[in-house]
């Protein structure tokens, strides 16, 4: 079957996917206030249980001077010693076993989409809704992600959505690619970080659990999942160095997938193209894309933050997408939203920098 009639037939069975058929903006030009309250009332018709991730573009930074940086030497000193031995890792991928190259990949692809799939687009979007099974997949993956717990990672990035570039976006990328890659969890977080992220309504993950154990027992968690598991399994099954299988599927692989989660929030929100709404930093990044499994479509990810494929393209450079739709054909995943074709070309044409192309 070609793959574009398999990816019609998985997308389009076992489950039910919402189209949300009008552009959600709340700044609407030329007195159309009739038509705004529609589109509020499709927003809240559409996903009525979340609206802390749309962006608040009436808020602006406080003046005067930003507070003297405090640096976390914790996390200074874990980031240097595991990058440190990622790069070792490099040295030893031409020594290390195919069978241990292999668990890296499957490592790296399984972590990424406790991101991607779990704490992005279900946790923090809600942008479609899992069965138990496939949130435990996607807990587990994420816990050995080691990128923060779901409650924690969802919180930040819904505040990162709805102050974006502001000092209330934890890693507000006018401050920089350094800042926005790596150097905000250098240092404290801005005190409009916590003032906004404190005023979030957080009541849906609190209720969750499964999140809830998560956060509890965070700590020896990803102990065993990111560093221990990883590194044992090459050592005992096919009898691997311990030094390759710590340094390469351990280090390399962590910092890989760390290196391509922090490149959405540096190269996607500055460098690219900003199709749909040139009046925000995001970009599309096809790059970026490939490294973190589809969520390099970032314009239009922070233009329809609710759209389960946070791309109009759904597959194309997507795994992600392809994941969820996959799930969604044995009945894990359901309930995915989807922007309308004909509700993006009007944003574009309302909004877009000119760089469009239908695809």
């Amino acid at each position: 079957m070609p793959a574009h009639l398999l990816q019609e037939e998985i997308s389009s069975s076992y489950t039910t996917t919402t189209t949300i058929t009008a552009p959600p903006s709340r700044i609407l030009q030329n007195g159309e206030g009739k038509l705004e309250k529609t589109l509020l009332h499709l927003e809240e018709d559409i996903r009525p249980e979340l609206k802390d991730d749309i962006y608040d573009p009436s808020y602006k930074d406080k003046e005067g001077p930003r507070p003297k940086l405090e640096y976390v030497w914790r996390n200074i000193i874990l980031m240097f010693l595991v990058h440190l031995g990622g790069l070792y890792g490099i040295l030893l991928i031409p020594t290390c076993r195919v069978y241990t190259w292999l668990w890296g990949v499957f490592c790296y692809g399984f972590s990424a989409l406790g991101i991607t799939a779990g704490a992005h687009r279900l946790w923090s979007h809600r942008s479609y809704k899992a069965r138990l099974p496939l949130r435990l997949f996607l807990i587990i993956g994420n816990t050995m992600a080691f990128q923060n717990d779901v409650y924690e990672w969802s919180r930040d990035h819904r505040v990162h959505h709805k102050f974006s570039e502001t000092d209330a976006d934890p890693h507000n990328a006018r401050r920089g690619f350094f800042f926005s890659h790596v150097g905000w969890l250098l240092v404290r977080k801005h005190p409009d970080v916590k003032e906004k992220g404190g005023l979030l309504d957080l009541s849906d993950l609190k209720a969750e659990k499964l999140l809830m154990f998560q956060r509890r027992y965070y700590k020896p968690a990803i102990l065993l999942l990111c560093f221990i598991l990883p590194t044992l399994v090459p050592w005992y099954f096919w009898g691997e160095t311990f030094q390759h299988s710590l340094y390469v599927a351990t280090f390399l692989r962590y910092i890989l997938v760390l290196n391509a989660t922090w490149l959405v929030n540096s190269a996607a929100h500055l460098y690219g193209y900003r199709p749909y709404d040139k009046t925000i930093n995001p970009r599309e990044n096809i790059l970026v894309s490939l490294g973190a499994v589809g969520e390099g479509f970032h314009n239009y990810h922070h233009t329809f933050p609710y759209d389960y494929s946070t791309s109009e393209y759904r597959w194309h450079l997507n795994l992600t997408t392809l994941f969820i739709d996959c799930m969604a054909a044995i009945g894990l995943a359901y309930d995915r939203k989807k922007v309308s074709k004909a509700a993006v070309l009007a944003r574009v044409k309302r909004t877009g920098d000119g760089s469009y192309k239908s695809g």
